[in-house]
């Protein structure tokens, strides 16, 4: 495994969580500034919290397109991996019984 790929599933959550805060960000300054609508009653954060998760997941679905095929080559090494490791142990319980 290359050291691009080592850490690729935690960095493309941490960059998609970051596309999210900054969403989540810059939604809550526009309602503060009434240029979204505030939502009924009590529902503010609520409102907020899913308008900030529909405008990012456009948005890391394009923005962060390598870090996510990176994250699927780790993880298609790894379930080779284990898939190996697994017929090999296989192998050697059919061996000795």
């Amino acid at each position: 495994m290359s050291s691009t790929t080592s850490h690729a599933t935690l960095r493309y959550t941490l960059m998609r969580l970051g596309i999210f805060v900054g969403c989540f960000l810059v939604i809550s300054l526009l309602v503060q500034f009434g240029v979204f609508p505030s939502a009924i009653g009590d529902a503010n954060p609520l409102w907020v919290v899913l308008l900030a998760l529909v405008v990012s997941a456009p948005l890391s679905f394009v923005l962060l397109r390598r870090q996510r095929d990176a994250m699927s080559a780790q993880v298609h090494d790894g379930v080779t991996k284990a898939k190996g490791k697994l017929a090999a142990n296989q192998s050697q319980e059919d061996g000795v019984a």
